[in-house]
């Protein structure tokens, strides 16, 4: 049994514990809101990009990024090597590893954390740093850059990403969205704005180059877009962590002051019938 002075002490560093993650949630929501007024959908490009597919006839295009057939499919898995996220990272990984063992794919897998889970699977990765704020505009170039080169030399074909999303700070999903080949847009995107197909194009560029050219800076722009909806899950995440060890701590303080307060009471009880029992004696 606890020392009443150890039980004090306990509930002292609960508290101040209660208090610094209480801060840790407020900074987290003002990041969160911050973010999410800088964060802007473009859903127009995936309309212009349909009008280009339709005035150009990309679909009869040759070119290797439109024909992935007979070549290994590849999944981005997109973690954070932040802390206090739950199990938002084994939630991107265990939907990643579902769908590379479904279609026998290759992982490329950014951030240290999501590594552990890739070992585990057997599956062939290839790993990237994780994503930080300062430099997550030339890190989703670099990413650019190399899945690109890697879809032109034919070593992967179709390609997937899987990343969190968050619904609301409350909440986040994890999604799977396809990045190669190009994906038609949704019917919302077609809603907004209709195709208009011009009887003739003169053409300045081989549609391959077209292709090629539409599909690199797709790809730069979904890897920014990316990034910032998994930063906006890992706040969401990261707000609901601590608001669970709030609510811990806040059991395991009142369990605390119970046990404090029964010792108490059974120390003043002792001492009573201690001091009842000497004075009886010295009568």
């Amino acid at each position: 049994m606890k020392l009443l002075s150890a039980i004090k002490k306990d509930m002292e560093f609960n508290a101040n514990l209660y208090n610094l993650l209480e801060v840790l949630k407020e900074i987290a929501i003002a990041q969160y809101r911050i973010l999410e007024k800088k964060v802007k959908k473009f859903d127009d490009i995936y309309a212009a990009l349909d009008s280009i597919q339709a005035m150009f006839k990309i679909s009869e295009s040759k070119h290797p990024i439109l024909n992935t057939a007979d070549k290994q499919p590849g999944i981005i898995a997109l973690t954070s090597d932040a802390g206090l996220l739950g199990g938002l990272n084994m939630s991107v990984m265990s939907q990643a590893i579902k769908e590379g063992e479904r279609v026998k794919g290759k992982l490329y897998i950014i951030g240290e954390k999501g590594e552990m889970y890739a070992k585990e699977s057997g599956l062939p990765y290839v790993t990237f740093k994780g994503v930080s704020d300062e430099t997550k505009v030339a890190q989703a170039q670099e990413l650019r850059d190399y899945i690109f080169k890697e879809a032109l030399n034919g070593r992967i074909g179709e390609l997937k990403i899987v990343y969190p999303q968050a619904l609301s700070i409350v909440s986040q999903q994890v999604k799977i969205q396809q990045l190669i080949p190009f994906a038609s847009l949704s019917a919302t995107a077609i809603r907004k704005k209709e195709t208009v197909v011009p009887a003739s194009v003169i053409l300045e560029s081989p549609v391959d180059d077209i292709v090629e050219y539409c599909t690199y800076l797709l790809l730069g722009y979904n890897f920014l877009q990316v990034f910032n909806m998994a930063r906006l899950a890992e706040l969401s995440a990261r707000f609901i962590h601590l608001e669970s060890s709030k609510t811990k701590i806040e059991q395991l303080n009142k369990d605390l002051r119970l046990q404090y307060f029964r010792q108490r009471h059974e120390l003043v009880d002792k001492n009573m019938r201690e001091l009842f029992a000497a004075r009886l004696a010295f009568k």
